[in-house]
Formats: structure tokens, sequence, C-alpha cells
């Protein structure tokens, strides 16, 4: 018997400081990436392998809205403030697919600099980098 398992990027739920992001762009909407290899090894000359754990588990989230998503004022603001009170936006970010089981959890992110802008005759996208301190649940999930 085959087994059919559906993806739906609308059940993608985002939410940045108690703030729900909406209004992604179109095609790759979200990348999350460790910022360190969590083991890393090394070969001996005789050949014995060695492994080290490495504790830095931070990560770099990638959101990406259309130029007119209203989570872009919010994450402007939060850089903003950020930048004028040295830390005070610091705060939860959460990713949930509400279809699947992939959960990450961080409580402490930051935006790292405001989006790039452009404008053109078709609706533009803006790409927020945000940072994360060491996650408290990362698992990279599946379909249900």
């Amino acid at each position: 018997m085959s087994v059919v398992r559906t993806y739906n990027p609308s059940r993608v739920m985002i939410i940045m400081n108690g703030f729900p992001m909406s209004g992604f762009a179109d095609g790759t909407f979200l990348n999350i990436t460790m910022a360190a290899d969590g083991v890393t090894t090394q070969v001996g000359a005789d050949g014995e392998i060695a492994r080290a754990v490495n504790t830095d588990r931070r990560c770099t989230v990638t959101i990406t809205l259309q130029q007119t998503s209203p989570a872009n004022a919010f994450l402007s603001s939060l850089f903003e403030v950020d930048y004028l009170t040295c830390g005070g936006t610091i705060g939860p970010l959460m990713v949930q697919d509400l279809c699947g089981t992939t959960l990450f959890m961080a409580p402490q992110a930051w935006v790292v600099k405001p989006a790039d802008v452009e404008f053109s005759k078709e609706v533009s996208t803006r790409a927020w980098q945000i940072e994360t301190g060491t996650p408290a649940i990362y698992m990279v999930g599946g379909q249900v």
C-alpha cells in the first residue's frame, strides 16, 4: 500500500518576538542553516579517528518576504530598536510546519541588518537575515 504525504507552504508558521509572519515570497521563503558543523573529525597518522563535538549551535535564518508584506516594517523596526538600545529586541523565534514534524525554536534571535531594497515593474522580495543563539529545538522532520 502506498502512502501519500502532503506539504502545504501556507501551513508553515513563522513567529518572531510574538509577531506572526505573512506575505512570503514565491519559491524558497525560509532557510535555516547552522553556523558550524556539529561534529568534526580528524584522522591521525595511524588512521585513528578522533571526533570533536562543537558546542556552537547558532543558526542563521533567512526569511524572504514579498515587498508588500507587513512583516517588513516589523523586522525593520526590530533592527532599529535593537541597534539603538543595545539588544532591546532580542527575542524568541519559532518555525513550525503545521502539516509535518519540523520544529525550530530559538529563545534568542535578532535581525542582523535591514533587507536589501530594490524596486521594479514587478513585486520584489526582501530577504531578512536573522541570527539565533542556541536553539532550544531544532527538529528537521517530515510530513505526517
